[in-house]
């Protein structure tokens, strides 16, 4: 029968307070586990996948906005479910957390038991050496001391001696232990693992990264990372508030594209001069550079990339006074292949012509359409047939009116406002094809001309303290992994006794604790270094056994090729 006080505990385990606290540190157990903490490496990675194959908000808000609505309900699912913002989403967060404390609730008690493994000697010799993977045994005329010496100065690693008070008395016993570095290895993988999950969640805290497109020329100005403003799309961690970045000026000279026969991209080739004196004003003075495709420009820890390239169009408009306005705007690349590019130009007449700001509104220019780096028509159809431009042309629609500049509403930079021209205040006044140094004259007089192309770059400039640190993580986690794969737990123990006939005889055994393959080439090495000792006679039943001793030569041990030892294997 159960005493009353068992009863009652039992009873309080299956209070609701017991429930409570029983679940809550099997849950911890299963968090911290390794198998947890792989499972949740993994759905890291299968959450990461449609990061990289769905338009993120954070890199192109455009993209994803397009994607939405050519996809309709599924595009707006998606869209619920934070696919266009996985890294930020609240499931791939809650992964990221639960792999971070998983982690360490396993690496902990780990490190701890490493501790207590390296404080502890190395188990006592087996009984019966003679069932190990491994085994051989030799008689010698040393005293069982000089065996036993002879012995441990060929042990390495951990080495622990019985004289007399092991497993079998009266038994000189050495046990060796080596291999402890895998596990190390393993450890440092993990907390490299952990580094690289720390480090990446602090540089969302403190990056900086902003785009910026340049016309790519001598007469564009410089660009000076000096203040977000200057950027054309600008976003940075919580904690950088813009007022210190890297000071330094860029100005991009010139670029060159490489295309292969089939209109592949080689190479992309931008020369440009940077400083980082943002006072000084002469660019001829600052240091040259050539970025290139995955070869940034470095400017202290912050590195400027080139990104991309495309085309701006140059068009100059002539109004009927005869004064001039020119503008050269980038143009969105539509078929990458080609690089046939879509864009528009705005522009707005002189002040002095139209005095009245209603009137100035009602004659604005919009130029909207198409630019061909090689020109190839089918009819009157623009096409690209070459990405590089060897014979630009573009065919535009020339629209007067309200174009909408002064609107004070957010606009895109690559079309018009569909609004106003289905309400009738953008009216369209032509559509040509035009070559450079072509022109169509509109029917008030205003004469627009297109005068060619530049090619602009888009760069990247990016700033993040903790990249060092990811790098040093990675290479922490490679130089653990391949320690752990490269080095195996393994035991030798030696006996060391006197037999029957007054001689000494010794036993040797080997075992790996993980992984015994290709170990027994080690233990076999061991034994013959013990048997062709000089200072170490085998003695041995029949001459050419002894023969084969003093050549070196003797079976290999049990586990590995050649014949099978006896139970009592004597050399």
């Amino acid at each position: 029968m159960p005493e009353p006080r068992t009863a009652d505990a039992r009873s309080a385990a299956r209070s609701p307070v017991g429930a409570v606290i029983a679940f809550l540190r099997n849950s911890w157990r299963t968090l911290t586990a390794m198998r947890t903490a792989l499972i949740l490496l993994f759905l890291l990675a299968v959450a990461a996948i449609p990061g990289a194959l769905l338009p993120q908000r954070s890199l192109n808000q455009g993209n994803v906005n397009e994607y939405i609505a050519s996809n309709g309900w599924l595009g707006e699912t998606y869209d619920k479910l934070q696919l266009f913002d996985v890294f930020s989403s609240w499931w791939f967060t809650a992964i990221y957390v639960l792999l971070f404390v998983s982690l360490v609730g396993c690496l902990t008690p780990r490190c701890f038991e490493l501790v207590r493994q390296l404080r502890t000697p190395p188990p006592l010799t087996p009984r019966n050496l003679s069932r190990l993977p491994h085994h051989a045994a030799y008689r010698t005329t040393a005293t069982p001391e000089q065996a036993a010496d002879q012995i441990h100065k060929a042990l390495r690693g951990r080495v622990r001696r019985n004289n007399g008070d092991g497993r079998v008395p009266g038994a000189i016993e050495l046990s060796s232990e080596r291999g402890y570095s895998r596990e190390v290895g393993n450890i440092v993988f993990h907390f490299g693992l952990l580094a690289l999950l720390i480090f990446f969640a602090a540089g969302k805290f403190v990056y900086a990264e902003g785009m910026r497109v340049i016309i790519a020329n001598a007469e564009s100005p410089a660009f000076c990372n000096t203040t977000p403003s200057a950027y054309d799309a600008f976003r940075a961690g919580l904690l950088v508030d813009g007022t210190d970045l890297e000071q330094f000026c860029i100005k991009v000279s010139d670029f060159r594209a490489d295309y292969l026969p089939n209109g592949q991209a080689e190479m992309f080739t931008s020369n440009v001069r940077f400083t980082e004196e943002v006072t000084t004003t002469d660019p001829d003075t600052w240091q040259p550079y050539e970025m290139r495709v995955n070869h940034p420009l470095r400017v202290g820890g912050t590195r400027v990339y080139l990104q991309g390239h495309g085309f701006a169009p140059t068009f100059t408009v002539t109004y009927p006074n005869g004064e001039t306005r020119t503008d050269t705007q980038q143009w969105q690349p539509t078929e990458l292949q080609t690089f046939l590019s879509s864009g528009i130009v705005r522009f707005d007449p002189p002040a002095g012509l139209y005095p009245e700001l209603a009137e100035r509104r009602e004659n604005q220019i919009a130029v909207q359409g198409l630019f061909a780096p090689t020109a190839s028509f089918d009819g009157t159809i623009l096409s690209s047939r070459f990405p590089r431009m060897d014979d630009p042309a573009v065919a535009i629609d020339v629209y007067q009116g309200d174009a909408g500049l002064d609107t004070g509403r957010p606009q895109s930079v690559f079309s018009l406002d569909s609004d106003l021209i289905e309400s009738g205040v953008l009216e369209r006044q032509a559509r040509v094809n035009l070559f450079p140094g072509e022109s169509t004259t509109l029917p008030d007089g205003t004469q627009v001309r297109f005068d060619g192309a530049e090619e602009f770059v888009n760069i990247q400039v990016s700033e993040d303290p903790t990249q060092i640190w990811v790098g040093v993580s990675a290479a922490v986690m490679m130089a653990g992994l391949v320690l752990s794969l490269m080095v195996r737990r393994r035991r030798i123990w030696a006996r060391v006794t006197v037999d029957d006939d007054g001689v000494t005889r010794v036993d040797l055994g080997g075992l790996a604790k993980t992984d015994r393959s290709g170990w027994g080439s080690e233990f076999d090495d061991l034994r013959n270094r013990l048997v062709a000792a000089p200072a170490v006679t085998p003695v041995l039943p029949d001459g050419a056994l002894h023969e084969r001793a003093e050549s070196g030569h003797t079976s290999p041990s049990r586990g590995t090729t050649g014949d099978d030892p006896r139970k009592d294997d004597t050399r």
